[in-house]
């Protein structure tokens, strides 16, 4: 079994901690490798969009976003981590996921995405957790991603982990452990079942794709989905 984590952050702070809590449950059966942000992917996506008109290799930042993507298509779990900054993802996550817009369904989505599982754990003081969540959850739901398991976590008074009351690490820790445990326990000897929801969102595209490739045999997305066969009657999923 093979893990990838995607951290939003370098640094090594609540959401570090949790992100460890339950990788435990993976460590003695499963091949992990960590990307930290913005360290493995410094540079920002200027919205030149040569990723979607001329191709992912023709972007500045192909090298570390090419090696991390396969990385990713090659893992049979997914691991997002983000500590919630003003009720958002980090900015190095936003950073990281904007360089992705060529895998969005409406471009050129990867196969190996429809039949993944992956997980998204954030933390935040108070309240913010659940949107940040949700910022990187958009974009795995727009890859083909249908199983995605989210752990949000309050704190109360402190984000220092070691300054949090013996109550509430044991509460975040169950809680981590509850999910690590049920992700752990999936047949990764089958691809995840894709849900309606995908399916729609990859029809709804599948039309555009059709006009589009009718009306520019050579305009790169329609061209891709015509050579992946998703515009006849082939499908990503299995299931």
């Amino acid at each position: 079994m093979k893990i990838t984590v995607i951290n939003g952050t370098e640094k090594h702070g609540v959401t570090y901690r949790l992100k460890e809590i339950f990788l435990a449950e993976f460590r003695n059966k499963a091949e992990i490798t960590e990307y930290y942000l913005p360290k493995d992917c410094p540079s920002f996506c200027t919205g030149c969009v040569n990723c979607i008109l001329k191709g992912e290799n023709t972007c500045k930042a192909a090298e570390k976003i090419g090696k991390i993507e396969k990385s990713l298509l090659d893992a049979d779990l997914i691991v997002m981590t983000s500590p919630a900054y003003v009720f958002h993802a980090t900015g190095a996550m936003k950073a990281f996921l904007d360089h992705f817009a060529f895998r969005w369904m409406p471009h050129r989505p990867a196969p190996e995405m429809f039949g993944k599982r992956a997980v998204i754990l954030t933390q935040c003081l108070g309240q913010g957790a659940k949107s940040a969540a949700k910022d990187i959850k958009h974009s795995l739901s727009w890859w083909g991603i249908s199983k995605i398991g989210v752990f949000t976590g309050a704190l109360m008074g402190d984000i220092i982990w070691d300054k949090l009351s013996e109550k509430k690490q044991a509460e975040l820790t169950r809680k981590v452990k509850k999910l690590s445990q049920k992700i752990a326990n999936e047949d990764y000897t089958k691809p995840a079942h894709t849900n309606l929801v995908t399916k729609f969102k990859f029809y709804f595209c599948r039309v555009m794709q059709k006009s589009l490739h009718k009306n520019d045999p050579e305009y790169l997305d329609g061209k891709y989905w015509a050579q992946q066969g998703w515009l006849g009657s082939v499908r990503p999923w299995k299931n």
